[in-house]
């Protein structure tokens, strides 16, 4: 499921003027993009991966399940318009792949007897460092 996936209604562009060092450039040219793609719109989103999106997302998500993403990293428009989907499409594969499910296993009984062995071998290395005694 790639970005080209999404459909176009679910998927809102605001241009932006980017915060931090650029000179003039910055106070004149609406040069970053927040990205905005809502996920009521986008219905072959499966729940499984819509509920793992929610996760993946964090804070970039809102109460209304609209993902927003702020690309201000590169100079021009294009760049971070690029940049922003990029980092979509990153999120949703992300958001795709199925968390491995950990079955707990016991220890065998081989293990469970050299982990005692050892803990006797350390007992007595531990004993044997007592105070000498002097046979005088």
């Amino acid at each position: 499921m790639t970005v080209s996936a999404i459909p176009d209604d679910a998927i809102e562009l605001r241009f932006i003027r980017s915060s931090g060092p650029g000179g003039q450039n910055v106070n004149k040219v609406a040069s970053a993009v927040q990205l905005r793609c809502d996920l009521k719109l986008w219905p072959a989103l499966p729940e499984r991966v819509r509920q793992r999106l929610r996760t993946l997302a964090g804070r970039r998500i809102t109460d209304d399940d609209v993902i927003i993403i702020t690309a201000q990293r590169l100079r021009t428009q294009e760049h971070n318009r690029r940049d922003a989907f990029e980092r979509l499409s990153e999120l949703v594969e992300q958001a795709r792949i199925e968390p491995k499910i950990r079955r707990p296993t016991k220890p065998t009984r081989a293990s469970k007897q050299r982990r005692l062995e050892n803990k006797q071998q350390r007992g007595q290395t531990k004993r044997a460092r007592g105070s000498v005694k002097d046979f005088d």
